[in-house]
Formats: structure tokens, sequence, C-alpha cells
């Protein structure tokens, strides 16, 4: 399986990337609950999906602030002694010649006081999540409503948490845009139901994303900038968008205006049809010349016809290499993946 495209070199942005696989932002929880830092085992898990030649590790999603914890073990880049701990697997990752970017995710809505120092959680609107939060199994806490102040401070916050990104040797960061989570919260009408410049309508909702693009962008550079975004939302499972067309114009519109390269747009399968006949991928392509960060349940083969279709440019892999440490060998060598078993693979870093 050598003459895949997927295991070719590809340079995107800034990065000159040995293959276009990336390993895809998985939370793991093996921070300390308390200070938020990564240890020697954090390293050793991504030195050796580097080892192994995956292209971009974009790593599990790491907070900006402490009221953006959305459940145990989540590690932080909003302290000095945060960036420090990450210091450890950027040094790792970078002596196996890997290339590595932090995921910034802050859940909004989706969380509890027992996990921010007993502060209720920020939203664009006070309107609560259904369902339990993850492994603390309480009912999301009533959010409140972010005042212009409240998001001019989370806006700092992603700035700051991209400087220690810096600090830390990282080389590049993705904003966690998707799947109902505080950015995303304010992009959506069922979730922003403000009357200021961020609601309203798409523009306006939008604005929240865009700041954020914009503060982190001048830190990190463009060409080191990721978006993940969808219409997927963790809390509301059966969500759609009601005009997928017009959703993607505004996002697209927004992402020329404020010089984004890179996009990363997430769905649970990547198959499967959006509009018509077209995926979600296929339809930003369309309307989009930048790179495209392919994901949604991808085989090998999968991921390699897009890439040979001009569809994507990179495709994230997350169970199979939670799976198989060595998923690259393995698809060099033809040597079948092993099976991904959530009890195993879930609990387990290696």
């Amino acid at each position: 399986m050598t003459n895949l495209e997927l295991l070719k070199p590809v340079t995107v942005g800034a990065w000159s990337l040995r293959t276009r696989i990336a390993m895809a932002p998985m939370t793991r929880s093996f921070a300390d609950d308390k200070a938020g830092t990564v240890g020697a085992d954090v390293a050793a898990y991504y030195q050796r999906r580097a080892k192994d030649g995956v292209g971009l590790i974009i790593t599990e999603g790491i907070t900006p602030s402490p009221r953006g914890k959305g459940t145990f073990g989540v590690p932080g880049l909003y302290m000095k002694e945060q960036a420090d701990s990450w210091r450890k697997v950027t040094d790792a990752v970078h002596a196996e010649g890997g290339t590595i970017i932090a995921q910034l995710w802050h859940v909004g809505r989706l969380t509890h006081p027992d996990l921010t120092g007993g502060y209720p959680p920020q939203a664009p609107s006070a309107i609560p999540a259904e369902g339990l939060v993850h492994r603390l199994h309480k009912p999301f806490a009533m959010p409140e409503a972010m005042t212009t102040e409240d998001i001019r401070e989370v806006v700092l916050q992603y700035e700051l948490a991209a400087r220690h990104a810096v600090e830390a040797g990282f080389d590049g960061v993705e904003i966690h845009g998707a799947h109902g989570y505080l950015v995303d919260q304010f992009a959506s009408d069922a979730t922003n139901h403000r009357t200021d410049r961020y609601g309203g309508g798409r523009t306006g909702r939008l604005l929240f994303m865009k700041e954020i693009l914009a503060a982190v962008g001048e830190v990190i550079g463009m060409d080191r900038l990721s978006l993940r975004f969808s219409e997927l939302k963790d809390d509301q499972p059966a969500f759609q968008w009601q005009e997928p067309e017009a959703e993607l114009d505004a996002f697209i519109a927004m992402f020329h205006e404020v010089g984004l390269r890179i996009l990363h747009p997430s769905t649970n399968k990547f198959d499967e049809a959006v509009s018509g006949s077209l995926t979600l991928h296929e339809m930003v392509r369309q309307r989009w010349n930048g790179a495209i960060i392919g994901v949604g349940g991808l085989t090998a083969d999968m991921a390699d016809c897009a890439i040979r279709a001009g569809v994507i440019d990179l495709a994230a892999f997350g169970k199979p290499l939670l799976a198989n440490p060595d998923f690259v060998q393995r698809l060099r060598s033809g040597e079948p993946s092993v099976p991904y078993n959530k009890e195993l693979h879930l609990t387990d870093l290696i």
C-alpha cells in the first residue's frame, strides 16, 4: 500500500508534513486534574505517533480558561506552568521529526460548577443544555449569558493561550469551533438568542468566532491556524442545519474575511450527504481553495480517494490511532490494523 497518496509528504500552510495523515483530537483526561499540567506519559503517547510517521498531530482539547473545562483531567494553556509541561511533549514530538498543534477547547455551557471552580458555565444565552456532563454524570448547569466584557475576556484568554502555545513549542493552534461547544454555541441560532452585535443573523452569530480567529491568528500566524467547525452538536444528536448551503456560505465568507487558510470540517460520517448528493467536505471544497482536513470514520482507502479527488488535503484518524500507535507503518507494510476496543483503548495512554 506504499502507493497511497496518504503516505506521501505534503506542505500545508507553514507545515512540511511527512504524510497526509493527521491525528484527530481525542480527549484522554490524563492531565493533572487540579493543575491542568501534563506529564511524561502524555509526552510518550504523542511521541509514539510522531515516531510512527503521523504527519500532523492535533492534541486533545486544551482549555484556554478554567471555566472552559468540561470533564476531569483536561489540560490547560492558561498558565505558564501548563505551557512548561507541554514543552516536554513538543520536544518529544520534534525529536521524532513530527509536527504538533494545540487544539484550544472551551466547552461553554456543557459543564458544571463542580468542574469550573464553582463558577456557572458561560454561554451566549442563558439556555441550559439537556443531558449529563461527561464523566461527572450530573445535569448540565444553567449557563450564565456572557456580557460583552465577558466576551472580550474570553477572546483575550484565547490570545494568551496561543502565546503559551508558542512558548510551549507547538507548531500551530487549532480552534475547536464545533460540536456545540462555546464558539459553536455563538454560531448557532439554537443556542444564541442574543439581540446585540454577537447575535441576530449569521454574521452576528459568527462574530465571536471571527474575533477569536483574528486574535489567535495574530499570535500564531494564519498559516499555522486551523479551525474545526461542523453542524454536529454533542448535546443535540438530532440537530441539523436547516439551510446547509446558506450556513456554509456565511462561514466561508467570514473565513475569507479573517484570512483563515486551514479548515477542519467535522462530521461523524465522512461519506454521508449533507445537501443533495454532496458531503460536508465536498460542499466546503466547492467554496474553499485553502487546505481541508478530512475526518469522520475514514478508512485509508476512503481518505486516499478523497485526496486524489482534491476534496481534502489531510485525513484525520482517531480511533485507529488509539488502537494502533504503529498505524502508519501498518499502512506502509499492508499489515491489518488492530480493531478499536473501547474498554481497552479508551482508558490506556499507549
